[in-house]
């Protein structure tokens, strides 16, 4: 079973993704800030990791540079409503995914597809 980590300060977002990928048999560890987003990624091995951007204290970007640095890093799916195509095409040259805020089911499980296939 793969392993996501979600990270987002809105409690509702958490709970969304986390009950959709249980569903789907992921195993969901959820946070509400990069402090703990980190210390989780560097005591444990994630398969995903979904980021919200914009974030009360460090922001999302910051744990992209971070996460940047770990030896085993995870596919990660930026959720934020403030993607703008610029954005998204610089996330994309990285390796990164994006989903924007609000999103559909649907797309949620697309994106996963993706992710699935990108070895």
């Amino acid at each position: 079973m793969k392993r996501v980590l979600i990270v987002d300060d809105e409690q509702l977002v958490r709970w969304f993704l986390e009950r959709a990928l249980k569903r789907w048999n992921y195993i969901v560890v959820t946070v509400s800030n990069v402090k703990d987003a980190i210390k989780n990624l560097t005591e444990s091995e994630f398969d995903i990791l979904f980021t919200d951007l914009k974030m009360p204290e460090e922001n999302g970007a910051a744990l992209l540079e971070k996460v940047s640095d770990l030896t085993k890093s995870p596919k990660v799916v930026v959720c934020s409503a403030f993607i703008t195509p610029e954005m998204d095409r610089d996330f994309r040259q990285k390796g990164f995914y994006s989903l924007r805020k609000p999103f559909k089911l649907e797309e949620l499980e697309g994106t996963l597809k993706m992710l699935d296939t990108k070895q």
